[in-house]
């Protein structure tokens, strides 16, 4: 896979922050900041994003550094919500749009990045054009979407 010593620490801290979003999802309908899942995912972003502003594949900044820079600032708009507007519904809802807006931004570069590398030797795409990673964000891309719709309705029930 050629993977450098910063790219293998990105790509096992990037697994944590996927495992707290997904419990999170699983357990609460959410990415929840009051849980360990939640603060396993907030950090483990974090760390995953500034890490992969270290890398480049193509050299130079790339459209991965961007959503990096994008994905720190949602997380970290989403814990001021969360740490200081805590009896707010409004930012109830504008945080839990921004984390899974974050995670839907997050497996892009990943995506892109884990069909373009395996199964090592015959990758399943041959570059980011290749239908198969269009195929799987349109369908990451309508998970999100009805993600936001349940999560948005589950607070109206609240």
């Amino acid at each position: 896979m050629g993977l450098s010593n910063l790219g293998i620490f990105h790509t096992v801290v990037g697994l944590a922050a996927i495992a707290g979003a997904l419990t999170g999802f699983a357990r609460y309908g959410k990415i929840n900041l009051g849980a360990l899942s939640g603060k396993v995912y907030l950090y483990a972003t974090i760390i995953t994003s500034v890490s992969a502003l270290g890398i480049s594949k193509h050299g130079g900044l790339n459209a991965g550094h961007a959503f990096s820079v994008f994905i720190i600032i949602l997380v970290a708009v989403s814990y001021f919500l969360y740490s200081k507007r805590g009896s707010s519904v409004r930012a109830r809802y504008f945080e839990n749009f921004l984390l899974s807006f974050s995670f839907f931004l997050s497996l892009v570069p990943t995506v892109n990045e884990t069909f373009t590398r395996v199964p090592v030797g015959s990758p399943l795409a041959k570059d980011i054009t290749d239908p198969v990673i269009g195929n799987t964000l349109l369908v990451l891309f309508i998970l999100f979407i009805a993600g936001s719709i349940y999560q948005f309705s589950k607070h109206k029930e609240q």
